[in-house]
């Protein structure tokens, strides 16, 4: 408990913003949960479900320049663009390219792992004593391979895992297909790591962790923020739904909304919706033993309750437009050949949106200029994974305690408008 009690507000109600104040709430603070919508309407709902601590290394590898326009014109790829969207995305993407470089990606991937390294641990923690705790499960997380030889083409990030602390056991011919009869013979070669997880309901795991928030007195608004009243350079409340709501400090975790009101703030960053999606198959006739990643597609495939949930694909076309049917198409034919026993009475489709800041870092700190007032969003892919240490370490700074890891890496002040 803090001896000094404030009143927090937090707008956006994902997995970070949710985490910010559960942290918060038991430091001693009041907190008051601001969304549009409502907790895990959004990314928080539709992710692939996955305590991803092994993925500390961002899509900008080595490489990536060369074979991105390739992949652009191919259907059977992962990567897929809205061709009217490219002049918006250009300046973005100039810049998010610029880091597809090796000493760029070491140093991301060395900023990501404080972050999502211990996920498992911080989920369970975060969810100690809120009812969300059957929602977690503990298991393996396998990355499978055509080959071994397609696994040597992944060599680089490989190592970059290995030199974060990652450590693995590699599966190969029938000792893969004995762990987990699932998946297509054509795939005879996997890596198997230990101490991962999964979420088997994301969005009812956030929602039942904002029940908890509320039980235990916190308050829920569902409004739009429009901006942030400061005087003399600190924060006296933030602008919702036409009012003005007083508060001692503030956290945008509005994911990839996050910008426009991080423009107000003083801060330009380079963000963008790196548009994701998933199929969900109810009542599987397959279910898998763990949550596996398929190299060769670039998407997961969870287990979750009474699903099976397929995620992942990027495409990049803005806020505004509505689902792709190429990314879902792509999806379901790479489930068909990684999954070839698998049904559903059902199929389901979403679409949502990662928010990718171009250098694949994300931003959580204190705003330079207004007193009180945080940022935590940015977290690409890896949101669900991230999000309880991100709340954390927010909820640490803005008790006035230090955290025991280097922020300066994930500092908003990188984004800073000169003036």
């Amino acid at each position: 408990m803090t001896t000094d009690q404030k009143t927090v507000a937090i707008i956006g109600a994902g997995i970070v913003g949710v985490s910010a104040a559960i942290w918060l709430q038991r430091a001693g603070h009041d907190v008051i949960l601001i969304d549009r919508k409502g907790p895990a309407e959004g990314t928080s709902y539709g992710n692939g479900g996955v305590l991803a601590s092994c993925a500390v290394v961002p899509v900008t590898t080595p490489g990536l320049l060369a074979k991105a326009p390739k992949m652009l014109f191919s259907a059977n790829q992962p990567l897929f663009l809205r061709y009217g969207y490219l002049p918006r995305l250009l300046p973005w993407l100039g810049k998010y390219l610029s880091h597809a470089n090796a000493d760029d990606t070491t140093r991301i991937a060395s900023a990501l792992t404080p972050i999502v390294g211990d996920s498992l641990e911080d989920h369970t923690a975060l969810a100690a004593g809120t009812g969300a705790e059957h929602y977690i499960h503990p298991s393996d997380y396998l990355f499978l391979y055509d080959d071994r030889a397609h696994f040597n083409g992944d060599a680089f990030v490989w190592n970059l895992r290995k030199a974060n602390g990652f450590q693995w056991q590699e599966m190969e011919g029938a000792d893969l297909h004995a762990y987990d009869p699932a998946f297509s013979k054509d795939l005879t070669f996997a890596i198997r790591l230990g101490n991962h997880g999964r979420i088997s309901d994301p969005g009812a795991y956030v929602q039942a962790l904002a029940r908890h928030l509320e039980a235990q007195g916190g308050r829920f608004l569902r409004a739009d923020v429009e901006d942030v009243v400061q005087q003399n350079g600190s924060l006296t409340g933030i602008r919702a739904g036409g009012e003005t709501i007083a508060c001692d400090a503030a956290v945008v975790a509005t994911g990839a909304w996050s910008g426009p009101l991080a423009k107000k703030l003083g801060l330009n960053v380079p963000l963008e919706s790196e548009r994701g999606y998933h199929l969900e198959f109810w009542e599987p006739t397959v279910m898998p033993k763990s949550p596996v990643m398929i190299a060769g597609g670039k998407f997961v495939v969870t287990p979750m309750e009474g699903r099976v949930r397929l995620a992942g694909v990027v495409e990049f076309g803005g806020l505004d437009a509505g689902p792709s049917r190429a990314p879902l198409d792509l999806l379901r034919r790479n489930a068909v050949k990684a999954l070839p026993g698998l049904r559903g009475a059902h199929v389901t489709e979403w679409m949502g949106h990662r928010p990718a800041p171009a250098d694949s870092i994300p931003v959580i700190g204190e705003v330079p200029g207004i007193k009180g007032v945080f940022t935590g969003f940015g977290h690409h892919h890896i949101g669900l994974t991230g999000g309880p240490k991100t709340g954390r370490l927010l909820a640490q700074m803005i008790s006035g305690r230090q955290p025991n890891i280097d922020l300066s890496v994930y500092s908003p002040a990188r984004f800073k408008e000169a003036g």
